[in-house]
């Protein structure tokens, strides 16, 4: 019969724990720093070492997040940019992309640097991004022309709840099907 062993966990080995489980969550989802945290103070409430203080546990944490930064395993402003780009390519407004990261934690800093940078790229990114949630959706100029004037409203408010402001909404549900046509030609 093999011995039970009764070994304490000492704060060493809770580190190393702590960094393998980082190194395995941040190969399998890319997180922010935040979602990072989240995810390591979640599991070491579950397991509730005795014989380690919660304190003492965020301390831990904080020191390996701090390591995965210095080692550019995590990246905030990478990770604000990539989600940006990605939510852009999907047809999100600026407002969801930015409630998205304020979300996951990302700093205010980063958020605003990602928002100014899609400004920068072009203009006029809400406009566009609705008319790619509109082709996605079939609603507003890509409905047939009968059916439009009755799912005015329904449409109008598909795209408020989408984050897209009533001037930019309105612009985009009065563009006409061969404008509309051209401009998904284009995207």
């Amino acid at each position: 019969m093999i011995p039970i062993r009764n070994k304490k966990k000492t704060l060493e080995l809770t580190v190393d724990e702590m960094r393998n489980f980082a190194f395995a969550y941040v190969e399998k989802y890319a997180p922010s720093k935040q979602q990072l945290k989240t995810y390591l103070l979640k599991k070491y409430l579950k397991t509730s070492i005795p014989t380690v203080k919660k304190q003492d546990v965020t301390n831990l944490i904080d020191i390996v997040l701090s390591d995965l930064e210095k080692s550019k395993f995590i990246n905030d402003k990478f990770y604000s940019e990539s989600k940006a780009k990605s939510m852009i390519q999907r047809g999100n407004s600026i407002n969801k992309i930015r409630n998205y990261l304020f979300g996951k934690g990302i700093n205010n800093e980063f958020i605003k640097e990602t928002i100014d940078k899609i400004n920068n790229e072009n203009s006029d990114q809400d406009f566009f991004s609705a008319i790619k949630l509109c082709k996605k959706k079939r609603i507003g100029p890509a409905r047939i022309d009968d059916n439009r004037p009755l799912f005015y409203k329904k449409d109008i408010s598909l795209l408020a709840r989408n984050g897209y402001d009533f001037e930019t909404s309105k612009k985009v549900m009065d563009l006409k099907k061969d404008d509309y046509l051209k401009i998904i030609n284009l995207l």
